[in-house]
């Protein structure tokens, strides 16, 4: 098991289930769609719309791509 990341911040965090350990599953709260207090993630960084996560609950570190950005834009 990884150690949680120095630069990890517990005032930056995402709320995107963890492809691993997935403690989300049985959640109400995150299966409503609403904020967890319990299922969040570690932000470490972004490049664009590519965010760097770490779960805190297994310590699995993984990146997503939001689909937020200037380089998901078609031109027209």
């Amino acid at each position: 098991m990884l150690p949680i990341d120095p630069s990890a911040d517990p005032g930056r965090r995402a709320w995107i289930p963890c492809p691993r350990c997935e403690d989300h599953a049985e959640c109400a709260t995150c299966a409503a769609g609403r904020n967890c207090p319990d299922h969040w993630r570690y932000l470490l960084s972004n490049q664009g719309p590519v965010v760097h996560l770490q779960c805190p609950s297994c310590t699995h570190m993984w990146s997503w791509d939001s689909g937020f950005g200037a380089h998901h834009r078609t031109a027209g």
